[in-house]
């Protein structure tokens, strides 16, 4: 979408050239989206393509885990293999549904912690370049929603599209008072066909949630809400017109940053009119070295404009790929979309300092006590192999300067600890670990010696700093809080240890001791000798079977055979159990 403003003239194709690109677009792509480009959509048929998706996808996650389906024998390569095409699979098929599962998608390419690293890769890569919608259609919208005719509001409107994404297009127009604007207009029927899809996401996600496997220690449910409640607030234009705004104001002291203004005159729930601000996009480095821009500079910019609405504003860009920013001709770095924003609150900055001191610390306790308070991690009953993982995660990265750190191998490395542990990541999390990773590799593209931990240090430093003074600040108030409460704990101990013993003299309390990888081991060997008696039985039975049938018993030797079924069913039923034990271990 934000490839409308990618250019000056120089670098931006004329009129003619995007129609010659978008014909053979929409001739190729046409077949397959030709479902979602429409006003009304039919429950049934979304409810037969969607459902289709899903049990295949869960037929493909089913072979994943048995070994027999791979040919020539299994292996952890093949296995990451099979992997690496579901995922293909999975990205194309999400792009023929549309876009509901588009920004679905892209939203779980955030979610490590949810997800195998394959399958977020190749969400990560999931673009939503797609046909555009007529021109007849743009026209009745902006009417429908502006109140007037488009020739009334405009002094010019081109009828070609600059770009078209999943959920509208954008217009370049010349308003009456001769101020050069850009029009994004919504995708006809979005608002319906949210509501149908969403609608049977809700089934999908129940039936995850209610799954003996996949929904153990996964709230679903919530994952669900948070796509809904992005999903609804990217379709209504008034919300991002209000997150430009402020966006704007946030840096209206930073001359190196440029947010284009919204004509609310002109801006409903399905129609937005923002200023026209040309630039170079950030990726596009030739263009950048011919325009005479110091790209190392333009690295550190971008850097320091995140870092500022992270950690100063708290209000920061959560789609920051490269087609979002742009380079002024003055190298003012330009941001365009804001239908995707982040919001970190005071008590979360504060947790996420505190996590930094743990860190600093090489304090696994403390860091695992900042994660809980976060909302990050939920503590499972046996939390020493989360402590160890992150333990070893502390030991492996803190001893690194500061500055030789790496954002995308934090990322990486937290990222295949949290998987299929009890970690979960809120989306604010996600979304700002991926800006920053974003931007390293944006930076990185810019400048090969750029480290965006180096521009992040003083930041940091400057945070601790703050939440240090303000520490020291209240320093007798906090000794008067931990004095009363020590005092508090200390006259309360003697009733509660008689309580204690209380409670043990009358049985109410019981200690057990539990070995886990013990009580796993004798549970398999116990199966191992069930499933060995069950099979001695299965063959008793069959080899009374063929010696009645050859003796001429045949009815006899049939009943033997159905006596075999109750047997045969119990020791798969065993061996399944067995196999899921071979998993723990």
């Amino acid at each position: 979408m934000s490839a409308i403003y990618s250019s000056t003239n120089k670098y931006l194709p004329s009129s003619g050239d995007v129609s010659r690109v978008a014909k053979p677009l929409k001739l190729e792509m046409g077949k397959k989206y030709y479902r979602w480009n429409k006003k009304n959509y039919s429950r049934l048929r979304r409810q037969i393509d969607i459902w289709t998706f899903v049990l295949l996808l869960l037929f493909k996650l089913w072979q994943n885990d048995k070994k027999w389906t791979y040919l020539n024998g299994y292996s952890e390569e093949k296995r990451a293999a099979r992997r690496r095409r579901q995922a293909v699979w999975i990205r194309e098929s999400l792009l023929e549904l549309g876009p509901t599962f588009i920004k679905v998608g892209q939203l779980f390419s955030t979610r490590a912690d949810l997800f195998p690293t394959e399958y977020v890769e190749e969400l990560s890569k999931l673009q939503d370049k797609v046909p555009a919608f007529s021109f007849e259609q743009v026209r009745e919208i902006i009417q429908q929603d502006l109140g007037r005719p488009i020739e009334e509001l405009f002094l010019s409107f081109d009828p070609i599209p600059l770009a078209a994404a999943s959920l509208g297009q954008v217009h370049k127009a010349r308003l009456k008072s001769g101020e050069e604007v850009v029009v994004k207009v919504q995708r006809p029927g979005l608002h319906q066909l949210f509501t149908i899809d969403l609608a049977i996401l809700k089934q999908i996600t129940r039936y995850f949630q209610n799954h003996p496997r996949w929904g153990k220690g996964r709230d679903w449910m919530g994952i669900y809400e948070e796509c809904s409640r992005i999903l609804w607030q990217e379709a209504d234009y008034l919300n991002e017109g209000r997150n430009a705004d402020t966006f704007r104001r946030n840096f209206r002291g930073v001359d190196w940053v440029k947010v284009p203004r919204v004509y609310w005159r002109y801006t409903s729930p399905r129609v937005l009119t923002l200023e026209y601000l040309p630039g170079i996009k950030i990726s596009n480095y030739e263009a950048l070295e011919a325009a005479g821009l110091d790209r190392k500079r333009l690295a550190r910019l971008g850097a320091r404009a995140y870092l500022q609405q992270v950690l100063n504003d708290g209000f920061f860009h959560a789609d920051p790929h490269p087609g979002n920013l742009a380079v002024a001709p003055d190298g003012s770095l330009i941001f365009y979309d804001f239908g995707m924003m982040g919001t970190l609150k005071a008590n979360v900055k504060e947790k996420l300092v505190e996590m930094l001191f743990a860190i600093t610390e090489k304090n696994a306790d403390k860091v695992i006590a900042a994660l809980v308070d976060l909302g990050a991690l939920q503590m499972p009953e046996d939390p020493s192999s989360v402590r160890r993982a992150l333990q070893f995660l502390l030991d492996n990265f803190v001893d690194k300067p500061f500055e030789e750190q790496s954002i995308s191998q934090i990322s990486e490395e937290l990222y295949e600890i949290a998987y299929d542990q009890p970690f979960r990541f809120p989306a604010t999390f996600t979304f700002v670990m991926r800006a920053f990773s974003t931007l390293e590799g944006v930076g990185k593209g810019l400048d090969p010696d750029f480290n965006f931990m180096e521009v992040a240090q003083p930041f940091a430093l400057e945070i601790m700093a703050e939440f240090s003074n303000g520490a020291s600040g209240s320093f007798l108030d906090q000794i008067s809080r931990q004095a009363v409460e020590v005092g508090n704990r200390a006259l309360s101990l003697p009733s509660r240890l008689e309580d204690t013993l209380d409670k043990l003299e009358k049985g109410d309390i019981r200690v057990r001791v539990k070995a886990s990888e013990s009580e796993r081991l004798l549970r398999k060997l116990v199966g191992m000798q069930m499933a060995t008696n069950y099979t001695l039985f299965i063959s008793a039975l069959i080899l009374s079977a063929t010696i009645l049938f050859v003796n001429g018993w045949r009815s006899l030797a049939f009943a033997l055979v159905l006596v075999c079924i109750w047997p045969v069913f119990s020791l798969l039923r065993l061996l399944r159990q067995l196999d899921k034990l071979d998993r723990k271990l």
